[in-house]
């Protein structure tokens, strides 16, 4: 079809849409949908994140009344224009309350009759008007100046120090970009971070550890990667980085610095109460909000029989340093995803003289070359700048995206890499693309929703070595018990063994988060978790409302946190001008 009927088609639809939503007409604006289309809306029609599908869905929360009036009468979305020359194609579009600059995107195809309706519509809103985002006073030569960089930085953490609007507990990729976002928008954000060291969270992680995914992919906010970096980052040149992007950003932390005591809300104030120990110094803050950016979790330690008894080296893999102490030593690793993959290779080119891999469950594994080729490639090429692209992969909804993977979409994945999948069920290593037993194959991209990417290894040459045999695999039975020279399993057969790693995983966030809040506030939390996706298919409680006022959780991969922590930015500043 030629472009000028593609743009023809998407003018037309759009200003009708533009229309129905003028005159507040749901019936009509709902009437744009395909039977069984999507909407995602990010914070234009509530200070939430919504995925409706069906138009029953739909048109019920654009009927839900607010302020005496519909949503779509109260948000009045309006003055809709067209940025690309296609039917799938974002615009821009002005928000009536709160005064906002949004921006959408839909995908139109024909329904029965020919009809062009949207199957998927994202309105996402952008920036609230007479705040968008802005840099401090910015330095540099010019008259009148009276003080140094140095000392304009100072005064401005001197400030943050005496009264922070918002505490970040955590200073990790997610925090540090929270914080950053939040200085954009001219709100005062102060990090506390256990370590000693802004980037220590990945520093202090196994020696061979790199980024699963490229560089493009997991870039950082306002700071992409310099063009000669490797494609997939070593784990000491990604802490560097983040801890010379604190500097950068000018962002206010304190190191060494943890929560002494259960947080108290006051809901007169709208303010925490919040002890902490700086240092050598007993603090006590009063943020309006606190933000846990904790991470995936603290390790998950699984108890078996006999686990003191074993008289050789027994620990997790978040406390994997040293291969080469165990060259010529016989190696267990529990556990089957990717920190298992990397430890198992970690040993084999230290000369382990034995390293057995168990698996206890199956595992979604995916080579990082179909990766390249299916995922990173196409949905972040190099030549768009990374806010559009992660503008446009939010688009879609998640569980449609998971609908669209069930229905057929994992099956290219599976034949790039069928040559991996024969050899690695040929050595005894069992595969899934299901998250649970029956509910439909949803690949990687399902257990990263789910579960944070539990139970999945994108490999970068573990496979190969189970292929030839260099690690080998238990798999199928769960372990009976140890005792003083390995592991026993419930079939009988035993595992001798002068190392045992246990790369097992992380702990539930929630289970972190009720450690740092208590049981009082955790209870309050709607639904009783973090991450992992609700019954529209949105995150829980990540960068949204966690049913507790004034308490938010930043955590996920890089690319929620670049995205997300605008949606986060702006509900704090929101409720900061007494708006939400």
């Amino acid at each position: 079809m030629a472009s000028e009927d593609l743009h023809s088609i998407s003018t037309d639809w759009l200003k009708s849409l533009e229309i129905a939503s003028s005159t507040a007409d749901t019936v009509s604006f709902v009437n744009h949908f395909l039977s069984d289309g999507w909407f995602r809306d990010l914070l234009c029609f509530s200070w939430n994140h919504r995925t409706l599908s069906g138009l029953e869905k739909i048109r019920e929360f654009l009927s839900q009344v607010v302020d005496g009036k519909s949503r779509l009468e109260y948000s009045s979305l309006r003055d809709f224009k067209i940025d690309d020359h296609t039917i799938n194609a974002p615009s821009p579009f002005n928000i009536t309350n709160p005064a906002a600059l949004g921006r959408g995107f839909f995908r139109l195809v024909q329904d029965a009759d020919k009809k062009w309706k949207a199957l998927t519509l994202f309105t996402n809103m952008q920036d609230l008007v007479g705040h968008k985002e802005s840099p401090p006073n910015q330095h540099g030569l010019y008259e009148d100046r009276e003080i140094t960089w140095e000392e304009d930085v100072d005064a401005k953490w001197r400030a943050i120090e005496a009264d922070p609007t918002v505490l970040i507990v955590g200073g990790g990729q997610s925090g540090l970009m929270c914080a950053a976002r939040l200085r954009m928008l001219g709100i005062r954000a102060l990090i506390i971070e256990k370590d000693a060291r802004v980037g220590d969270c990945w520093r202090q992680r196994y020696p061979n550890l790199t980024l699963h995914t490229p560089a493009s992919q997991s870039s950082i906010l306002y700071s992409p990667y310099p063009i000669n970096f490797p494609k997939y980052i070593p784990k000491g040149k990604l802490a560097d980085f983040l801890e010379s992007y604190a500097v950068n950003q000018e962002l206010c932390v304190w190191l060494s610095s943890t929560i002494t005591s259960i947080p108290i809300y006051e809901s007169l104030s709208a303010r925490w109460t919040v002890e902490v120990q700086h240092g050598d110094q007993k603090v006590i803050l009063n943020p309006k909000h606190l933000i846990l950016a904790i991470g995936s979790g603290s390790p998950h330690i699984p108890t078996w029989s006999g686990m003191d008894e074993f008289q050789g080296a027994l620990y997790h893999s978040d406390f994997h340093k040293d291969a080469e102490q165990f060259r010529g030593k016989r190696v267990i690793v529990v556990g089957a995803g990717n920190a298992s993959g990397d430890i198992c290779q970690d040993f084999v080119a230290h000369g382990a003289a034995e390293v057995t891999l168990v698996q206890r469950s199956a595992t979604c594994v995916v080579s990082s070359a179909t990766m390249e080729k299916t995922r990173f490639r196409s949905l972040y090429p190099n030549s768009t700048p990374i806010e559009e692209l992660d503008f446009r992969s939010n688009s879609m909804p998640l569980a449609f995206l998971l609908q669209l993977t069930k229905s057929g979409g994992i099956r290219h994945m599976k034949m790039l890499d069928q040559e991996l999948h024969d050899g690695l069920r040929q050595a005894g290593f069992n595969l899934t693309w299901e998250v649970s037993p029956g509910s439909g194959e949803v690949g990687i991209e399902g257990f990263l929703y789910s579960r944070l990417g539990s139970g999945t290894m994108l490999d970068i040459g573990c496979g190969k070595l189970i292929i030839e045999g260099r690690v080998k695999v238990k798999q199928g039975q769960d372990i009976s018990h140890f005792d003083k020279d390995g592991i026993t399993f419930k079939d009988g057969f035993k595992l001798s063994a002068d190392v045992i790693v246990l790369a097992t995983g992380n702990e539930p966030i929630m289970k972190t988060a009720r450690a740092l809040l208590g049981k009082e506030i955790t209870d309050r939390l709607l639904p009783p978790e973090v991450w992992g996706l609700d019954s529209e298919g949105e995150l829980n409680q990540a960068y949204r409302p966690s049913g507790h006022p004034g308490l938010w959780f930043a955590v996920g991969p890089f690319g929620a946190a670049r995205f997300f922590s605008k949606h986060l930015g702006l509900q704090i500043l929101a409720r900061e001008l007494g708006i939400a």
